[in-house]
């Protein structure tokens, strides 16, 4: 839904020159368009964004601002899941643990599945949700998911906007 309402937002011309005249605030505008753009909800609106702000800013350091912003969106949820999710969860994971769900996730396997799988989904140009919580469900380090989240936000912010380039007429 949230891509539909945006496909018909960005045509419509007084959103349109809003969305310009948010590049009268320059990076400030960058910064909350990364954030949105890496939540369910947010991300159409957050790409629209992005892609009017492209039309006036460098594209690389608009990449690097809205990538900053969408690591503040990805560690606010990084934090909730690692902080409060686990504890909600843990009572039911401690119903399983005789079984062979509690053998398979505890393998070293597992260990590193989680944070990969959850890496390959924040880099695609995609919300960032489900790979957020795997990686906080691994018990990633803070500092390890702040580096590793701004480099693939920056990432696919430039994706992004560079596909925008490549399709223009």
């Amino acid at each position: 839904m949230s891509l539909v309402f945006a496909f018909f937002l960005g045509r419509y011309e007084p959103f349109h020159e809003f969305l310009l005249s948010l590049g009268t605030y320059g990076y400030i505008s960058a910064f909350i368009a990364g954030t949105l753009f890496v939540s369910t909800f947010g991300f159409a609106t957050g790409a629209v964004t992005l892609l009017v702000l492209a039309e006036k800013l460098n594209i690389f350091e608009l990449g690097i601002i809205a990538g900053a912003g969408g690591v503040l969106g990805d560690f606010l949820l990084f934090r909730f899941v690692k902080d409060r999710l686990i504890d909600e969860v843990a009572p039911i994971y401690e119903r399983v643990e005789g079984n062979h769900l509690h053998k398979i996730l505890h393998t070293k396997h597992f260990r590193w599945m989680f944070p990969v799988i959850g890496a390959v989904i924040m880099a695609s140009p995609l919300p960032d949700e489900l790979g957020v919580s795997l990686m906080g469900i691994s018990k990633m380090k803070t500092w390890k998911f702040l580096i590793l989240a701004f480099i693939l936000d920056f990432t696919s912010v430039i994706l992004i906007l560079l596909a925008s380039n490549l399709i223009k007429p």
